[in-house]
C-alpha cells in the first residue's frame, strides 16, 4: 500500500467513483445502467451485441494470435479524468501490482511468445515495481509500451523518466484528449494543458517525435463529448500542423479512441442525460468489418491482482476470462487461444465507425 500523502498532485476533474462511494464503482450497477437503455439500431443491429456478432458471420468470438501482453500495474494516478474507464485516481492506493505478481507476469510474457508489453493504469510509472519490470522487458527484447497521462512527467520523483525511456527504446504513448487547451482541460482539469505541453517539450528535447523508432512519440485522443472518433489519419495530419505550429512540438502518431460507456464516463452521460442518445450513436455505427482487428483477438490484459481479461475494458467490468484458471500465474497459451472472449453491450464501443482498440482506429 502506498501513503496517499506521498502521491505528487496534478489538476483533478473530479474524484473517483470509488472515494464517493459512489453507486457506479459497482459494475453491475453499471451493466444494470447499460441494458435498461432503449437502444435500437436497425434490422442488422439488434442492440445485443452477441447476437449482432452471430448476424455478422461470428457466432464464436475468439482470440487469434497473442501479440500484445497487456499489464494493467494499478488503478493509482495523479490525475482523476472526467472519462477515466479505469476509475483512477490518487485514492487509489491499495490497488497496485506487487513484485511477485510482475514477475509471475514475466514469466507468462516468455511462455506467450508476445513481443509487444503494454504498460497501462492509472499512471503506471506510479508502481513502485514499474522500472524493474520495463528492465526486464527491454533486456528480454521485447517492445515496450508506456501509456503516459504526461503531468506525470513534471513530478520530482518522476522527472528523470524521459531521458530514462530514451535509453531504453521505450515507446510513449500519451494520452491528450485535443490539441487546444480548452478541449483538453474540460476533460482532465484546469491546468493539465499546459503541463502536457510542458511534458511534451521534454520528450522532443530528448529525441521523441523526430521519426526515430526508438523514440517513438504517439498521442491518443478520445472525443470530448457523447461523439465517435473523427477519422484518424486526417486528424493525425490536423494535430501536427497545430502543435508544430502553436508549440513548436513533433509527434510520430496520433490514435483515436471512442470512449466506452462505463465508469466516469458513464457517469458523465448519464448527469447530462445522453446515455440512451450514445449508446444509439455507437449501435447505430456498428461496423462488422472491425470485428476480425479487435484488441481482445491479440491483446492479453492482466489486472494489478494478476487476473487474466479479454481486454482492459471488461477488466474494469470485472468481467474475468472464461476459463478454468483466470490467473498470470496458471496462463496457458493453449487454453487462451481456445476459450471464448466475453462481450456485453459496451463493447459496442469497439465496433462502432473506424473501430476503437489500444491501437486506434481498427479499418
Amino acid at each position: 500500500m502506498i501513503a496517499l500523502d506521498t502521491i505528487p498532485s496534478g489538476p483533478r476533474a473530479t474524484s473517483s467513483l470509488s472515494y464517493r462511494v459512489a453507486p457506479l464503482a459497482c459494475p453491475e450497477e453499471q451493466f444494470k445502467v447499460l441494458n435498461a437503455a432503449q437502444i435500437s439500431g436497425g434490422p442488422t443491429n439488434s442492440g445485443q451485441f452477441e447476437l449482432d456478432l452471430a448476424s455478422s458471420g461470428w457466432p464464436r468470438l475468439k482470440p487469434e494470435t497473442l501479440d500484445i501482453f497487456q499489464i494493467n500495474l494499478g488503478k493509482l494516478c495523479n490525475m482523476t479524468c472526467r472519462h477515466c474507464h479505469v476509475d483512477a485516481g490518487p485514492d487509489r492506493t491499495t490497488e497496485n501490482m506487487d513484485r511477485e505478481t510482475v514477475d509471475a507476469c514475466l514469466h507468462a510474457i516468455d511462455l506467450s511468445g508476445a513481443q509487444v508489453v503494454d504498460l497501462t493504469g492509472g499512471a503506471p510509472e506510479l508502481n513502485p515495481n514499474f522500472e524493474y519490470l520495463v528492465d526486464a522487458c527491454v533486456q528480454r527484447g521485447l517492445r515496450v509500451l508506456d501509456r503516459c497521462n504526461l503531468t506525470i512527467l513534471l513530478t520530482r520523483r518522476h522527472a528523470h523518466l524521459p531521458e530514462w525511456f530514451a535509453e531504453r527504446g521505450v515507446e510513449v504513448i500519451c494520452s491528450l484528449p485535443h490539441y487546444r487547451k480548452m478541449g483538453t482541460d474540460a476533460q482532465r482539469g484546469d491546468g493539465t494543458y499546459q503541463k502536457s505541453i510542458q511534458a511534451l517539450r521534454r520528450l522532443n528535447q530528448v529525441g521523441y517525435g523526430q521519426g526515430d523508432p526508438d523514440r517513438r512519440l504517439t498521442l491518443v485522443t478520445n472525443p470530448v463529448g457523447a461523439f465517435l472518433s473523427g477519422n484518424q489519419a486526417s486528424l493525425e495530419t490536423e494535430w501536427k500542423v497545430a502543435l508544430a505550429r502553436n508549440h513548436e512540438i513533433r509527434f510520430d502518431q496520433l490514435l483515436t479512441l471512442n470512449n466506452l460507456p462505463m465508469s466516469r464516463y458513464l457517469e458523465w452521460l448519464m448527469e447530462t442525460n445522453q446515455v440512451e442518445l450514445y449508446l444509439n450513436r455507437l449501435l447505430q455505427a456498428f461496423n462488422p468489418s472491425t470485428i476480425a482487428g479487435l484488441m481482445c483477438r491479440n491483446t492479453l490484459s492482466v489486472a494489478w491482482d494478476g487476473y487474466l481479461y479479454d481486454c482492459d475494458f471488461n477488466q474494469q467490468l470485472e468481467m474475468r476470462m472464461d476459463i478454468p484458471r483466470p490467473h498470470v500465474r496458471d496462463f496457458d497459451l493453449t487454453v487462451w487461444k481456445e476459450h471464448e472472449v466475453r462481450t456485453a453491450r459496451h463493447c459496442y464501443g469497439c465496433t462502432a465507425g473506424a473501430g476503437s482498440s489500444c491501437g486506434g482506429a481498427i479499418t
